[in-house]
């Protein structure tokens, strides 16, 4: 198996304002793209597991002409508030880089 770090070209996240988080994961071809979109791995329940919230909280979308999946959450932790340590969610996509994706 490959994880997501070996794959996506970028993987990031962003705060989405204070109380939601946007992640992207972006793919260099539509190849790799499609691999990872037919393994079905990337999608809601996965994001919400990862990140401890209900699934029903998480908007899930596949973009296929930017070749990326995006995801937008709850923050765990509102920016800002006592217990944030990453006010810019620049370091919040860490769990989903070990996502394996199957062969």
């Amino acid at each position: 198996m490959t994880r997501i770090r070996d794959l996506a070209s970028v993987c990031k996240s962003k705060n989405a304002g204070p109380f939601e988080l946007t992640i992207d994961v972006i793919f260099g071809s539509d190849e790799l793209f499609e691999r990872v979109q037919s393994t079905g791995i990337l999608n809601a329940a996965l994001f919400a597991k990862l990140y401890r919230v209900e699934e029903s909280q998480v908007l899930f979308m596949p973009y296929a002409p930017a070749r990326a999946f995006k995801a937008t959450l709850p923050r765990l932790i509102p920016a800002g508030a006592f217990g944030d340590s990453d006010v810019y969610g620049a370091q919040q996509h860490a769990p989903l880089l070990e996502v394996d994706i199957p062969d």
